[in-house]
């Protein structure tokens, strides 16, 4: 059995396919889905979304944070990933992302600067990902 997996953004639909197994990173840990899956939601981290295919490369993307809801109708298990942002991992900009992450480090960030500390994971993540 496969699961239909779609990653979806305010702005595009990133990606959309069938795979054997997506491992997503939730708040409380990874999380892995197969066919046949029991309907889920999950609170995502900001980290790495894992789709294996047999016989084929990992397709791998980030996300920025978002849902996971896996539901099953008729036989057909459905993931959707609804992030705020989310990208594939050949759209990467590692270049990019490591400037970010030199200049989110290059600063003075307050313990309790929660979105600073969020936009050093996301360049982060990027780079762990695609550099």
């Amino acid at each position: 059995m496969t699961v239909e997996v779609h990653i979806v953004t305010p702005v595009r639909e990133v990606w959309t396919g069938d795979v054997q197994e997506l491992i997503a990173r939730g708040v409380d840990g990874e999380v892995g889905i197969l066919g046949g899956h029991a309907p889920l939601l999950v609170q995502l981290a900001i980290g790495p979304l894992r789709m294996l295919t047999d016989g084929a490369p990992e397709t791998r993307a980030v996300i920025d944070g978002g849902f996971l809801h896996v539901s099953t109708h008729e036989g057909v298990t459905r993931a959707d990933v609804l992030a705020a942002y989310a990208e594939l991992e050949q759209e990467i900009d590692v270049e990019a992302a490591r400037a970010r992450l030199a200049d989110l480090e290059g600063r003075s960030i307050e313990d309790d600067d929660e979105v600073a500390k969020g936009e050093i994971a996301k360049a982060a993540a990027r780079i762990k990902l695609a550099g």
